[in-house]
């Protein structure tokens, strides 16, 4: 008792029994986190540790081995070395381990088995069977661990169902007791699992009752508390709330519904207990008097009520009058003659299943009339069964549908005759006959309209009797209309893409003939495309395609709706579709690769080209944005049109051409995009007059010796133009001289070298200065600098100071202005010195190979430049500076042989 106390004393304390058999017995609570010490296997079975050995006689360490990993295992962690016992991180949930049973539910290895003994736990305990080796071989031994699983309060009940539905008969007595057949399960067991019901409402009548059977499970019973009666009311709904006895109490709950069923408790009853009638002695057969009514409050078969005479009536009168004993109507069944009683006292019984019967009583005087009514002899001419006249729809006018005899059984009075009731008939005496009347149509008859047709031929005589003959006509269908669309355009839309087989819509015609005259069937016309299809019954219509909008936008097509009468009639309607714009096109430009040609110096902001785009999509999907992804700090591009435009003046002269990616983005969401190249080729214009590199000053000169031979070269000036093409083709020529014989040096016009013409005579000695002209061949107007060149002749430079005095002092030089012969093909004859204005375009075409628009624009803008060059000219000498930074490295230069330094 002991161990079966300690067994069940908190979730973290845990006592273990040692015996010779070496068994261990262990318990916790279900659901502990992983770490968890269950006990440990050395301090329990009282083996020798290592802080417990003494020094001098060292043992083996202990080892301890779960001998199997079975079902048991994989919720410890066992500590080889101290022999602990801890839970693992597979969480132990015992209502999914332990299947209850009479004894003790254990789990090892793989199987489950039930045992009972003395020394367990409690038969609702749940056991993990652990088998442990402890080695070595002087402390081996087989260690059964028993592991007793407590279960706590983790599961609220739950019932079966969420609706119960009891049944209780309304004569039930105070304190019956029924079970309700679906009590709450619980998981948990003990005190954890159901310990008692309630009502939410018990509505003053019921209350809750708990048995608990010999092997422990509790069954709620519902216990009437009062009177019930169904007539007063049929059910009662509330709710059953199961709660089990944890720590908080957890409750689940159903909904009960108790049905009061019906007990034959209740009598027919009628609401009167005398009914007076009159019923003329002329009255017809099947003349109905009355109709007898009782109610009986209970339901089904408790309240079938069953009508009959009572024995008190005599059999004249049960044969003068028949009594329905389902509906309780009262009909003439004989005729009335003159020895027929003139009052009858008809005593009717309303009978209930076991129960005194009611009783009326319904009184019949009867009216003898000695003048007969007329009679009506109807022989009808159309088709006729049972009474009703069949007439086809659409008959023509007048056509004839019966005779009527009309006779005076007395043959003493006058009778008149009439049509009573609504519809396009006719009842006209047919001459020359007496009493004899035809009864025909008057318009044709339409089915659609009205189907049925009830009328009267009522005939009459002087003394006032008054007989009537229904007829009831029938109209025949006849296939006369033809399907109707409820719309006669049908406007459908569908985004394109779609899938294959895609619902568009359902056709709907009707008919207004019957039977299979008004069935549809529906059709597609000969204009549709072929992969529409359209169901023939259902009128459902589909496209088994994917549709492209930008392959075609709308489809207009016609639909037949056909019925099936003979010969069939039909109708069209037209189908309209239009196919929705989906983003599913990239905007693309007309070229992958654009180029341009802009001359430089274009003004900013000027149009340099049109970006053409298209987007096959429609709306804001078609819409295209375009930006420029590179070079934004230059070139800006309009959005809406296109035209690419550079926000500054470009100088070729710093960059001559431009690579530029434009990317178009459209509307869509998402957006798609394409990107293009953009090449942008600056083309020359003349803005730039050559640049004399050599000499580097106006003030330098050069010794020439007298004995200089005559054809020898002297110096060179050389100059670089940053332009190309012919605006960087260079021409020297000097145009200006002044020495004691200035004639007797000449400059290559091509190469700039400057060689002796004549031989030099003791009178040529002295400074020469000439002016030389570097110019451009650029279009319309060339450009030019000057330098001058300085030449010394002497044997020797004795007086440095009084050349440079000469240097200083201001030249006067008449200007002369012959310009520079120069070809561009290799010759030796000098050009002549007429206008060059006709090479220089020829040249112009050759270098540029331009197309004339862009020759055009150049020309325009050198003109415009023109004014200003002019202005220049005015100024002959470019002075050049002496410090300048020249990177003359980056220049060819061929190096030429100077003589006479």
């Amino acid at each position: 008792h002991l161990l079966l106390f300690l067994l069940f004393v908190g979730p973290f304390n845990c006592f273990a029994s040692y015996s010779r058999a070496t068994e261990l017995f262990y318990s916790l609570n279900e659901g502990l986190p992983a770490g968890v010490l269950i006990g440990s296997l050395a301090r329990d079975l009282r083996l020798p540790t290592a802080s417990g050995q003494h020094p001098a006689s060292p043992q083996p360490p202990l080892s301890f081995t779960l001998a199997s990993r079975g079902l048991g295992g994989q919720y410890v962690q066992l500590d080889n070395r101290s022999g602990e016992l801890h839970t693992s991180d597979v969480e132990i949930d015992r209502e999914a381990l332990c299947v209850e049973s009479s004894g003790v539910t254990v789990f090892g290895g793989a199987a489950a088995v039930s045992s009972s003994s003395s020394s367990s736990p409690s038969s609702e305990s749940c056991l993990l069977l652990l088998d442990v080796l402890v080695l070595p071989q002087e402390y081996f031994r087989l260690v059964k661990v028993k592991i007793a699983i407590r279960d706590v309060n983790d599961n609220a009940p739950r019932f079966p169902v969420p609706h119960i539905r009891l049944s209780v008969p309304e004569n039930a007595p105070v304190n019956t007791r029924l079970a309700i057949e679906h009590p709450a399960l619980d998981p948990d067991v003990g005190t954890n699992g159901v310990q008692t019901y309630r009502l939410r409402d018990n509505y003053g009548v019921f209350t809750l009752d708990v048995e608990e059977n010999e092997s422990g499970e509790r069954t709620p019973y519902l216990i009437v508390m009062g009177a019930l009666d169904r007539e007063a009311r049929e059910e009662y709904v509330t709710v059953i709330v199961a709660e089990d006895g944890g720590t908080p109490p957890l409750v689940g709950s159903a909904t009960l519904t108790i049905a009061i069923s019906d007990i034959n408790d209740n009598c027919p009853q009628f609401s009167d207990s005398q009914l007076n009638v009159t019923l003329y002695g002329n009255s017809s057969l099947g003349t109905h008097l009355a109709t007898v009514h009782a109610v009986d409050m209970d339901l089904g078969s408790n309240a079938q009520i069953t009508y009959s005479y009572s024995q008190k009536v005599p059999q004249p009168s049960r044969d003068l009058f028949h009594l329905d004993e389902s509906t309780g109507a009262i009909t003439l069944s004989s005729k009335v003659d003159g020895d027929t009683p003139r009052l009858h006292r008809l005593i009717i019984l309303g009978n209930g299943p076991g129960c005194i019967p009611a009783v009326i009583t319904v009184l019949v005087t009867i009216i003898k009339v000695m003048t007969r009514p007329p009679e009506v002899v109807p022989r009808f001419i159309a088709n006729e069964a049972e009474g009703v006249v069949y007439l086809k729809e659409l008959e023509p006018i007048n056509t004839p549908i019966a005779f009527f005899t009309i006779k005076d059984p007395d043959e003493k009075y006058k009778v008149n005759c009439y049509l009573e009731g609504d519809g396009p008939f006719r009842l006209s005496p047919y001459k020359p006959y007496n009493n004899e009347y035809l009864l025909e149509t008057t318009k044709p008859l339409d089915y659609e309209t009205q189907q049925l047709y009830e009328i009267s031929v009522v005939a009459w005589n002087s003394e006032g009797f008054h007989v009537n003959k229904i007829v009831r006509i029938q109209v025949l269908d006849d296939n006369d209309n033809s399907p109707v669309f409820s719309q006669q355009l049908i406007e459908l839309s569908i985004e394109e893409n779609n899938v294959p087989n895609a619902f568009l819509t359902k056709l709907h015609a009707t008919d207004a003939d019957s039977g299979e005259r008004g069935q549809v069937s529906y059709f597609l016309g000969p204009d549709a495309p072929s992969y529409f299809s359209l169901d023939k019954s259902t009128g459902v219509l589909t496209v088994s395609t994917q549709l492209d909008r930008e392959e075609k936008e709308k489809y207009r097509y016609t639909v037949k709706a056909v019925d099936s009468g003979f010969p069939p009639r039909e109708s069209i309607a037209t189908v309209t579709i239009t196919v929705l714009d989906k983003n599913d096109n990239s905007p693309r430009f007309i070229n992958k690769d654009f180029s341009f040609f802009v001359p430089e110096n274009f003004p900013g902001f000027g149009e340099i080209g049109v970006i053409s785009v298209t987007d096959a999509d429609a709306g804001q999907n078609g819409w295209v944005a375009l930006s420029v992804l590179n070079g934004s700090d230059i070139f800006v591009i309009d959005t809406g049109k296109g035209v690419l435009r550079a926000k500054v003046s470009l100088d070729r002269e710093q960059q001559s051409s431009y690579v530029l990616w434009i990317e178009a983005v459209d509307g869509g969401d998402p957006a798609l995009s394409s990107t293009a190249k953009i090449t942008i080729l600056l083309l020359d214009i003349n803005d730039n007059p050559p640049l004399v590199l050599f000499p580097q000053s106006n003030m330098s000169y050069l010794l020439v010796l007298p004995s200089t031979l005559p054809g020898s070269p002297i110096t060179e000036v050389y100059a670089v133009d940053k332009d190309t093409g012919m605006n960087a083709v260079i021409a020297y020529s000097i145009i200006g001289r002044r020495g004691p014989r200035p004639e007797s040096f000449r400059i290559d016009p091509k190469t700039g070298n400057i060689t002796l013409e004549e031989s030099l005579m003791q009178n040529d000695y002295g400074l020469y200065r000439l002016l030389v002209k570097v110019s451009d061949h650029g279009y319309p107007e060339p450009l030019h600098s000057t330098v001058m060149v300085n030449l010394f002749v002497n044997d020797t430079v004795s007086n440095e100071s009084y050349i440079e005095s000469l240097l200083r002092k201001e030249p006067d030089i008449s200007i002369e202005e012959k310009q520079p012969q120069i070809s561009i093909e290799p010759t030796h004859k000098k050009m002549e010195s007429a206008s060059c204005m006709p090479t220089l375009v020829a040249l112009s075409v050759i270098s540029l190979g331009s197309i004339a628009l862009v020759t055009g624009m150049g020309i325009y803008i050198c003109l415009r430049k023109g004014k200003k060059h002019h202005r220049a000219d005015e100024n002959l000498e470019v002075q050049i500076p002496l410090n300048g930074r020249i990177n003359l490295h980056m220049l060819e230069k061929k190096p030429m042989e100077i003589s006479n330094i």
